[in-house]
């Protein structure tokens, strides 16, 4: 069945976001504080072991590293871009408006959960390739080992950072909904050098969702989306970053 990794992917959100929700009572609020240090420090080293994955690379015997031009170039465009455009602010505002429609006023921290938490399941190649196999061939494994890891994801934020993370569920079923949607539009672009670069962007951008878990909102995120957009415009400049 064609979509149906994206279905999986969004109910394991939804089960994590409920898990998380009722555990996180359990917990005091310096106990909540210590479980969102947690997971930031995972988002991390999740975030810097995919970057070294692209970035490294050995030579004979030499550990050499490389695509520096290629970071520096795609987040600088890319967040100029984005801050022109005001991605931030439209996640905001739509965080916004869920807060209101789902009977959330009261809940201070429900915009940051939902924005951090979206960023965090939707950026990454598992996504997008996940969602282009799902598409083509009707072939979820990668986004149903994606769902496991984004179900202890949420799980942990929710408990932590509250039920705002939750409705991350949202974007990721447009997201990767319209992805499989428009899979054989998609799929001659993501060659394999545009999965390799896509997948180091991403991971840079998911190192600076933990920064903002960690040491609180230094970095906006989402205003640096655009950068995935030129990692994979990159795989087809005939020039060696």
């Amino acid at each position: 069945m064609v979509g149906l990794g994206t279905i999986i992917n969004g109910a394991a959100i939804i089960l994590g976001g409920l898990i998380g929700h009722f555990t996180g009572r359990l917990f005091k609020q310096e106990q909540q504080q210590s479980l969102t240090m947690a997971c930031g420090i995972s988002v991390l080293f999740i975030a810097i072991a995919g970057a070294m994955q692209g970035m490294l690379s050995i030579d004979g015997s030499t550990l050499v590293s490389g695509k520096s031009m290629l970071v520096v170039l795609c987040l600088a465009i890319g967040t100029v871009i984005g801050e022109l455009i005001g991605i931030e602010a439209g996640f905001e505002r739509f965080g916004e408006w869920l807060k209101r429609k789902t009977g959330n006023d009261g809940d201070k921290q429900f915009v940051n959960a939902f924005v951090t938490a979206s960023l965090t399941v939707c950026i990454g190649a598992m996504a997008i390739v996940g969602a282009i196999q799902d598409g083509l061939s009707g072939d979820y494994s990668t986004l149903a080992v994606k769902s496991v890891l984004d179900f202890i994801i949420i799980a942990v934020m929710t408990s932590s950072l509250g039920k705002g993370a939750a409705f991350s569920a949202i974007p990721i079923l447009l997201f990767e909904g319209s992805i499989t949607l428009l899979a054989r539009l998609v799929a001659p672009v993501i060659t394999p050098l545009a999965a390799a670069y896509l997948s180091l962007i991403g991971s840079v951008l998911i190192f600076c969702v933990g920064v903002n878990l960690v040491w609180g909102k230094k970095v906006r995120v989402a205003n640096m989306l655009p950068a995935v957009v030129l990692a994979v415009i990159a795989a087809y400049i005939p020039w060696s970053f």
